[in-house]
């Protein structure tokens, strides 16, 4: 264009283009000399150089401040805040560093660096005999499951949110119409929180849930079990003479519970079943069937769907299947269970209770008659 305009073209075509006169007049002598049209903008070796040549250093400063050692300086208030790349741009500018928050993200990915949630892997702390624990456990689960005795597997669900309230997950809806629900997650008064107790048949494959409106005690987790075997424990196994239970450490249904033992003795009084009770050490609950072969199926099959009443969640609990015939029946429990109540000494004392030679505060079983009271002999 410099050419086709003559004398005076460089000037106009530069004033145009917003460029030097002597980019036009180079540009023009490379078009002289016969360079032909490429896709390249700048010339080979152009442009600016990269930030981490222009600023030694750069690299190494960045990997101290995310490597998860904290190799960097100890007072700085990034080590007390989220290592987003806002935060980490801005501690490199205050270093004298020249670096934008996407050139943070670009130079960490470059460094094999990825966004990560925590991993929850670390369990403390571990029993020394966690592992024995198991291996009696399992020998015994197998041991009444070939003489068709009952085995079920009990735990409290986590508590529920009762209402208009959002729950996790997604489920497909007409475009644009997601389900309304509250933008606070508070507590309704008048609805409280739901208290789901689920046991789990291990040998059926069957699951009832016990889904409670006042307190988690030990009287409750007593009556979901109770529940069970009236609706669907003494159909299926007619002929049984006991019961064995697999549970938690802790909750309701703990091994230093007290009122979990008592009513157990009840229970055990009621059906004629005499009870073994084994606990899993302290910290593996996760361990526990109940959690993935009955709660994980409740979870995926109300996810996304408000718990509005108490009257859904048993619907929706009702309503869990799986390929494998896992089937469910759950029960609005509308009792009142008080906190607080004292078992004395001399009611745990007549509890008809034989710890097992293993670890008998963990491994017991509870008889269906009234524990003999033994008489000193002066012989």
């Amino acid at each position: 264009m410099a050419e086709a305009l003559g004398r005076g073209g460089v000037t106009r075509v530069a004033e145009a283009w917003g460029m030097s006169r002597n980019t036009v007049i180079a540009g023009a002598r490379e078009m002289a000399e016969g360079a032909e049209p490429s896709g390249r903008v700048r010339a080979p070796g152009a442009g600016r150089r990269f930030l981490v040549d222009e600023q030694p250093g750069l690299l190494a400063e960045l990997d101290d401040l995310v490597e998860p050692t904290a190799r960097g300086d100890p007072m700085s208030p990034l080590r007390w805040t989220a290592k987003s790349t806002e935060n980490l741009a801005r501690a490199l500018v205050a270093k004298g560093f020249r670096v934008s928050a996407d050139t943070v993200g670009r130079l960490l990915k470059s460094m094999d660096y990825s966004l990560q949630a925590p991993a929850k892997q670390l369990e403390g702390a571990q029993h020394p005999d966690r592992n024995e624990q198991f291996e009696y456990i399992n020998t015994l689960v197998k041991q009444r499951l070939g003489s068709d005795s009952p085995v079920v597997s009990v735990d409290t669900k986590k508590k529920e949110l009762v209402g208009q309230r959002s729950n996790g997950g997604k489920e497909y809806q007409p475009a644009k119409t997601p389900e309304r629900v509250d933008v606070h997650d508070f507590p309704d008064p008048e609805m409280g929180k739901a208290v789901p107790f689920g046991v789990y048949d291990v040998g059926a494959d069957e699951g009832w849930m016990s889904v409670g409106d006042d307190h988690d005690t030990a009287t409750f987790a007593v009556q979901a079990i109770r529940r069970w075997w009236q609706v669907m424990g003494a159909e299926r196994y007619p002929k049984a003479k006991r019961l064995m239970i697999t549970a938690d450490a802790g909750g309701s249904n703990s091994y230093r519970n007290r009122s979990w033992k008592v009513e157990l003795a009840r229970l055990a009084t009621e059906t004629g079943l005499e009870i073994t009770v084994c606990h899993y050490p302290p910290g593996t609950s996760k361990w526990n069937k109940i959690e993935h072969r009955l709660f994980s199926f409740i979870t995926k099959n109300w996810r996304g769907r408000p718990l509005t009443s108490y009257r859904t969640i048993v619907e929706l609990v009702g309503a869990t299947k799986t390929k494998t015939g896992l089937k469910v029946l759950a029960e609005w429990d509308q009792g009142s269970y008080p906190t607080g109540v004292t078992i004395t000494d001399d009611e745990l004392a007549a509890v008809p209770l034989e710890p097992h030679t293993w670890h008998g505060e963990w491994n017991y079983t509870i008889l269906t008659r009234p524990r003999k009271h033994r008489t000193r002999s002066n012989n």
